[in-house]
């Protein structure tokens, strides 16, 4: 059964979907605590660390291992190829969960025939797992940063989303929890939203949905 509300038809356009903190939820204090205790870390010097190589591991630039090196090189040790595993695993499991308002919006976009794609800052590793996940049936097509060697907020990426999706950038509807990303794809004539609940991003898309040509 589809999503809740009611069908989502926004002719003309194509939302573009972020995935971390949109389509899914925030890492729970439990991914949190369970990433902790295999890095053997504190969260006082474990986080900053990981977030300080991300965006080369999202880019492509860096390996999956090499990622975990640069971590633990910055924590002082290292990590061995088991516990490198284990990380890989607790993080990618922390990112998995999926926020269901979300998907039900989805849902109820699709049945109104709305037009969607998915553009996420991840790495190789996420490509598979978004494209065969049950969502994937909602997608004409998934980008992901690190395939793409391109990475948000850089206007390229928007400009390659665009062009694949065969419209023009003020044909694009954008969302993402980062404004800075969102800002991104308003800067080449993009209609952004600033996602920061579900209830707001439908209300958003119920605006776009009503004021649409019929």
């Amino acid at each position: 059964m589809y999503g809740s509300e009611r069908e989502l038809n926004i002719p003309g356009r194509v939302v573009v979907f972020d995935y971390g903190e949109v389509l899914s939820m925030s890492p729970s204090e439990h991914d949190q605590a369970a990433l902790l205790g295999v890095a053997e870390a504190t969260a006082e010097t474990f986080w900053p660390a990981y977030w300080r190589h991300r965006n080369d591991l999202d880019h492509g630039t860096v390996t999956i291992p090499d990622y975990w090196a640069r971590i633990a090189a910055d924590l002082g040790f290292t990590f061995g190829p088991a516990q490198v595993q284990r990380l890989w695993a607790a993080d990618f499991r922390s990112w998995i969960s999926v926020e269901p308002g979300s998907i039900d919006i989805l849902a109820d976009l699709f049945a109104g025939g709305t037009r969607m794609a998915l553009l996420s800052n991840a790495g190789f590793d996420f490509g598979d797992a978004f494209r065969r996940a049950p969502f994937a049936q909602y997608f004409e097509q998934v980008f992901v940063s690190a395939e793409l060697g391109l990475i948000k907020p850089d206007p390229e990426i928007y400009r390659h989303v665009a062009r694949e999706l065969g419209i023009e950038p003020t044909q694009m509807v954008f969302v993402d929890n980062k404004k800075v990303n969102v800002d991104g794809a308003e800067s080449i004539g993009a209609t952004g939203h600033h996602f920061t609940s579900v209830a707001g991003l439908r209300t958003f898309l119920e605006t776009l949905s009503e004021g649409s040509p019929a």
